[in-house]
């Protein structure tokens, strides 16, 4: 077997394409977005990306009928506008350092034969506690998306993220713009503790002004009741911490 393997069920011919990616990561913020973004649009699956990067498993559906870890590409053919969409979705990223540059350089060589000359990467920024409304981090490979961004509600903060952006999110800017492709990659404030349904919700309404589509959010505003649910039960059966004695003055 190749180190990666592409797989196609047909080749679709686009227009002016824009490619989003949505791989697991902290949070599963950009899985959940790209994976809710694809169902919404009725995206069509044209391809599969298999490899020796991936976990040695297969995963096992409801029938019992298994499936070989992916990522994969789908299509939205969009009439009413001037670019269709490529969404990346998968079950994994890749494990290694090499695994990670050699399958977003496959996916780079993917859409640029695609006809992609702009991409948008969705992910998760992990703060270490829940957030209530989280904010939308940006980063860019081109000044003046800095501004047209900012323009859509997305944070530009020194420091923010201070360690770079690590994983496929990170890496298709970087390689893409060696490959003469504008970028940008959104980032949902989450606590990185659960999925985040919410982070997920902010940064495709980001995503959905930036390219002009509309997506019902009720299934992700469900998940995130859900979500809140569990997290009130943890904060009722943490366990209390002591008074300070300086604090007694003030009881009774």
């Amino acid at each position: 077997m190749d180190d990666v393997v592409v797989v196609y069920k047909e080749r679709p011919e686009l227009k002016a394409p824009v490619l989003i990616e949505g791989l697991p990561g902290v949070g599963n913020v950009g899985k959940l977005a790209a994976e809710h973004l694809a169902d919404q649009l009725k995206a069509t699956k044209f391809l599969e990306i298999f490899s020796k990067y991936f976990p040695p498993q297969v995963l096992v559906g409801d029938s019992g009928v298994v499936k070989l870890v992916s990522n994969e590409m789908s299509y939205v053919k969009r009439p009413d506008s001037e670019h269709d969409l490529v969404i990346l979705v998968g079950d994994y990223q890749g494990l290694t350092p090499d695994g990670q540059y050699e399958l977003s350089d496959r996916v780079l060589k993917v859409a640029k034969e695609l006809g992609v000359s702009m991409a948008f990467t969705l992910g998760g920024y992990g703060l270490g506690k829940l957030v209530e409304k989280p904010r939308v981090l940006g980063a860019v490979t081109d000044e003046d998306l800095v501004e047209e961004m900012k323009g859509h509600g997305v944070t530009f903060s020194k420091g923010e993220p201070g360690s770079g952006i690590v994983g496929a999110s990170g890496l298709l800017l970087g390689l893409g713009k060696v490959y003469g492709m504008r970028s940008v990659c959104l980032m949902g404030e989450t606590s990185g503790y659960f999925v985040d349904p919410k982070a997920a919700q902010a940064v495709l309404e980001v995503l959905s002004e930036v390219l002009d589509f509309k997506l019902d959010f009720s299934d992700l505003e469900d998940k995130a009741e859900q979500i809140d649910a569990l997290t009130s039960k943890l904060k009722e059966t943490e366990p209390q911490p002591e008074p300070k004695k300086e604090d007694l003055g003030y009881i009774g």
